[in-house]
């Protein structure tokens, strides 16, 4: 199986539907098909040649899904850059994975050269914007009227699709290498288990394009024959607006968008009718949060996906009818059809129902390994299993509740303490917006609890009491010892909290402990 296959299926069976649309322009499969073929034209007239990395720093857009297409076509790999990163950061990127050729966009334009100086070895930046492409650069829309279409490489089975940078929640950032396969198998795998993606729907693709859980829903959208809705940037008010104007039926949001996105849809009293399907994921979402989405879009079938980048990215999938389920609705839900989950303990023997110990995956959705760290990808893959680094405990039934990350677990006077329980306890105060939970050295204790909480517009309330808030819900030794109240927290390009970065501010002296 080879991704491009999908716009070849496409191209055969409605060559003449809205493939995607961006920024109000549509494509038909017919047209997109063309552009694709003479993009990949272009790459090898810049002197792409197999396996080679082709980067792209842009915003979503109907060039970010050609790209995706393109460069397969073209026989090599995708390497996208995290949006969010620094320059540093960025050039560190297209140093590991060696990147031949980079997009960018208008957003992104004036890094050029910063990017040049800090990456020498690129053979070509190419511009794809709107406005005047940087000295040196070649226009995308010049490339494609210059280059006629050049025949499919079909890459694809176990070859690399693509490198996908992970998020840096815990340390420096690794290249995670999917093939074609991870990719498309996980994808049908979600759709075999869950109704995440209607059929022949218009599919809105608003989380960024460089991360993961963005290409899952992308390429289920392609297998399901999905309009595409190529949206370059999260703004609620415009979201709403988008969903009843394009009657959009399904996407990805995490929960910090879903929230806004709540809050959005009642001040413009829109009850998103069209909007039928809700994959959500990359955070724990907050049972709270979770009710007040149900709420508001009574209509809305929820699937949640659990993972991680090295998973292609499902893991679990939590159906829209177990949502009903008391005793199952907080859960991550079950593997997919492709994927076998279990929980071991610290000695790697299966923990008993119910018992806490760390999530491991095995499965054709499990990565090939990570980019040029061979000496990591064996300790995270042990004999075909990967060890996810998640705490968590499995049903009778297969249910999995994930209750931490390894790194993340606060050990305090001897008792196991795990965030995601005391952040759900301090996010059922009305007055929370988002809550993140740390361990803190703590002299006589080890570690003790300290939560980073940022507030709802207009609300107001002081750490006592919240704290007296979570004296009814959890355990007296889980209680915070400290709380700071925050403008915003740290989050990640795909959308996760960035503890380090708060335990960081307290190592530093920086934090406004109250």
């Amino acid at each position: 199986m080879y991704l491009t296959q999908l716009l070849h299926r496409q191209a055969q069976q409605r060559p003449d539907s809205v493939m995607t649309i961006s920024a109000g322009v549509e494509r038909t499969v017919r047209e997109v098909a063309d552009r694709v073929a003479r993009f990949a034209g272009a790459l090898q007239s810049l002197g792409v040649v197999e396996g080679d990395r082709v980067g792209m720093l842009a915003l979503n857009s109907d060039i970010y899904h050609e790209y995706l297409l393109a460069v397969p076509w073209a026989g090599a790999v995708v390497a996208p850059v995290n949006t969010r990163w620094s320059a540093k950061e960025m050039i560190y990127s297209l140093q590991d994975a060696q990147i031949k050729v980079l997009l960018v966009d208008d957003a992104f334009a004036a890094m050029v050269p910063e990017l040049r100086q800090g990456y020498p070895e690129l053979s070509a930046i190419i511009y794809c914007g709107e406005a005047e492409p940087p000295p040196g650069t070649p226009r995308y829309q010049d490339l494609l009227q210059q280059h006629e279409p050049v025949p499919d490489a079909r890459r694809g089975d176990e070859q690399v699709f693509g490198i996908f940078y992970t998020g840096g929640t815990t340390g420096e950032p690794k290249g995670v290498m999917l093939s074609h396969n991870n990719i498309l198998v996980s994808a049908m795998g979600s759709l075999a288990s869950t109704e995440a993606v209607s059929e022949a729907g218009t599919s809105m693709v608003v989380a960024p394009m460089f991360h993961m859980a963005a290409i899952a829903h992308w390429t289920m959208s392609l297998l399901k024959n999905s309009t595409l809705l190529l949206v370059p940037a999260f703004e609620p008010a415009k979201v709403v607006k988008l969903i009843d104007e394009h009657q959009v039926t399904d996407a990805l949001l995490v929960p910090t968008m879903l929230q806004h996105l709540v809050a959005a849809a009642v001040a413009a009293q829109s009850k998103l009718s069209s909007f039928t399907r809700l994959l959500y994921g990359a955070s724990p979402m907050p049972p709270v949060l979770l009710e007040r989405i149900r709420d508001t879009f009574p209509g809305l079938k929820l699937t949640q996906a659990f993972g991680m980048t090295e998973l292609s990215p499902v893991a679990t999938l939590l159906a829209d009818q177990d949502h009903a389920k008391a005793e199952v609705k907080n859960s991550c839900g079950r593997a997919p059809v492709n994927c076998e989950i279990r929980v071991v303990d610290w000695q790697g023997q299966d923990a008993a129902p119910g018992e806490i110990g760390e999530v491991i995956c095995r499965g054709s959705n499990v990565m090939l390994g990570y980019w040029n760290k061979p000496e990591v990808t064996a300790d995270a893959i042990r004999d075909g299993w990967m060890h996810t680094g998640d705490l968590g405990y499995l049903t009778q039934d297969g249910y999995l509740f994930v209750v931490d990350r390894l790194k993340d677990m606060i050990i305090s006077g001897g008792e196991n303490i795990y965030s995601v329980e005391v952040e759900n306890a301090l996010s059922q105060h009305p007055a929370v917006a988002m809550v993140a939970v740390i361990g803190l050295p703590d002299q006589q204790w080890g570690e003790r609890v300290h939560a980073a909480v940022v507030l709802r517009a207009g609300a107001t309330v002081s750490a006592e009491e919240l704290i007296a808030s979570c004296r009814k819900l959890i355990a007296g030794y889980k209680i915070p010892r400290s709380i700071d109240f925050l403008a915003e927290l740290p989050i990640s390009g795909a959308g996760k909290i960035l503890k380090r970065e708060i335990r960081a501010g307290h190592q530093s002296g920086r934090d406004g402990e109250n």
